[in-house]
């Protein structure tokens, strides 16, 4: 398996996404054509956890769907 470790500046390069759209922080590996392991830090504070529940605070399926789609790219 050959890594392929991009931090933030890496994925700036690849992606259009800028914040408080972009939702991959970093690429820990991957393996092209079959998996990607990345990671998002999220904090309370940002506009995207409040979502449609203000009691309830979480990142919604439609955000994890977009980052998913964010790592495949």
């Amino acid at each position: 398996m050959s890594e392929i470790i991009l931090d933030i500046n890496g994925i700036l390069k690849q992606l259009p996404h800028r914040y408080p759209f972009l939702l991959v922080d970093r690429v820990l590996e991957c393996e092209e054509g079959k998996r990607i392991r990345e990671l998002k830090n999220v904090t309370y504070y940002e506009p995207i956890i409040p979502g449609h529940f203000q009691s309830r605070p979480e990142m919604t399926g439609e955000i994890i769907i977009e980052a998913l789609a964010q790592a495949a790219g």
